[in-house]
């Protein structure tokens, strides 16, 4: 199974985090059922930014964005060309190093 290293992030996991998750599942969902409460105001239906990721590493193991990511990818804050939408980015074959952003759009965290 890959696995998905989540480097530190100052309040969702400031240890860093190294995970598995079966391929097909999304970086998000991989997350929030390993303990990584990464914001996703619209339930993962591509409808937002705030669960927006950069992939540092084996991105290139990962589906292209389709035009609706790339979309919401514009309002992104912080893009660059590791970005992707979490909900969005499904897990291949190989393993994942990934960085959450330091802020996203959101006023108030939805807690979910």
């Amino acid at each position: 199974m890959p696995r998905l290293v989540f480097l530190p992030h100052e309040s969702i996991c400031p240890e860093g985090a190294v995970i598995e998750a079966e391929p097909g599942t999304s970086i998000c969902r991989a997350a929030l059922d390993n303990g990584i409460d990464i914001e996703h105001a619209c339930e993962m239906s591509c409808a937002c930014t705030t669960c927006h990721v950069h992939v540092r590493e084996g991105g290139e193991s990962l589906q292209p964005s389709d035009e609706l990511e790339d979309d919401f990818l514009d309002k992104a804050w912080g893009l660059d060309v590791d970005s992707r939408l979490s909900c969005q980015a499904l897990v291949a074959d190989e393993d994942l190093v990934i960085e959450i952003p330091k802020y996203t759009i959101n006023m108030v965290s939805e807690n979910h």
